[in-house]
């Protein structure tokens, strides 16, 4: 016994551990790689959209790292569902850009779905077989619950936090490149656009969190103040600004990528100006 706490000692759990694969890791570079064989992703300049993917992976990957060694006051399974969605918000971008001939050729309100559904799919995708909801997730937590039926709950309702927050990522980058799309309707800059993403960004995650300031207060009133959950809200702006950015440096360079965006905003494309015939082929005709 210790003192009153209880027992040092407990009945012994059997838990059978597997080391995962190599594969699991490798299964959303693959589904980018399968996209890359589409028809309208012939050709080369399509292979440059493995370059703000792996800034993104690498850039995460010291990200988490950094946040775990500050010790900002926050529990480390934070840390590790807001990582680990927006790194797997990175591929379901990177299929948006693949997928566009297909996304963008409707009506803008037929595409803000198609934008929400590929979003959603591929980065639940790619959280699902990367990021271990039923094994260490459940291994982690085995200590501290009372049998190992606990702990692989405890892991999937991580799991469950981080396809929620996924949704609600997907969602509101859509909405934010519709109505950067709306406001640069007619024409194509690169920098206006990022002001414009970035601004409609800042609005939908206000917006977003004035709205789940208001749910609080009516599942348990006065418990919540609004200064933390804004605050929540404006580093989430960073997150999904930093994972579009790299994106949209692509877009501004690379002719390909720029025309994809334009379709997934409804901007319409760059028409080469007509040349008029000159008089002297008009007098010989």
């Amino acid at each position: 016994m210790l003192g009153g706490l209880g027992a040092t000692e407990g009945p012994p759990i059997a838990y059978n551990w597997t080391a995962r694969g190599l594969m699991p890791p490798l299964l959303p570079w693959l589904a980018i790689l399968a996209l890359l064989a589409l028809k309208p992703n012939h050709g080369w300049s399509a292979w440059w959209i493995w370059l703000p993917l792996a800034c993104l992976a690498a850039g995460w990957h010291y990200v988490q790292l950094g946040l775990e060694s500050q010790r900002f006051g926050l529990p480390n399974d934070v840390y590790n569902v807001l990582i680990d969605a927006a790194r797997a918000l990175a591929f379901g971008v990177a299929a948006l850009w693949l997928l566009a001939p297909y996304v963008g050729r409707q009506h803008r309100f037929h595409s803000f779905l198609r934008m929400v559904f590929v979003l959603a799919v591929l980065g639940v995708f790619s959280l699902a077989v990367t990021a271990g909801w039923g094994d260490e997730a459940a291994a982690g937590r085995i200590a501290a619950l009372p049998g190992p039926g606990f702990a692989v709950a405890a892991g999937w309702a991580k799991g469950a936090a981080q396809v929620m927050m996924l949704a609600l990522l997907a969602l509101v980058i859509t909405a934010a490149m519709v109505l950067s799309g709306l406001a640069c309707r007619g024409h194509h800059r690169p920098f206006q656009l990022c002001l414009w993403l970035f601004l409609t960004l800042l609005a939908v995650w206000a917006a977003a969190s004035a709205l789940l300031h208001v749910l609080y207060l009516i599942a348990s009133p006065g418990s919540v103040d609004y200064a933390p959950i804004l605050g929540f809200g404006l580093f989430m702006v960073g997150v999904t600004f930093a994972t579009l950015l790299p994106f949209l440096i692509l877009a501004s360079v690379s002719p390909f990528f720029r025309e994809r965006l334009k379709a997934l905003l409804h901007v319409k494309p760059e028409v080469p100006p007509a040349i008029a015939p000159s008089p002297d082929a008009s007098l010989r005709a």
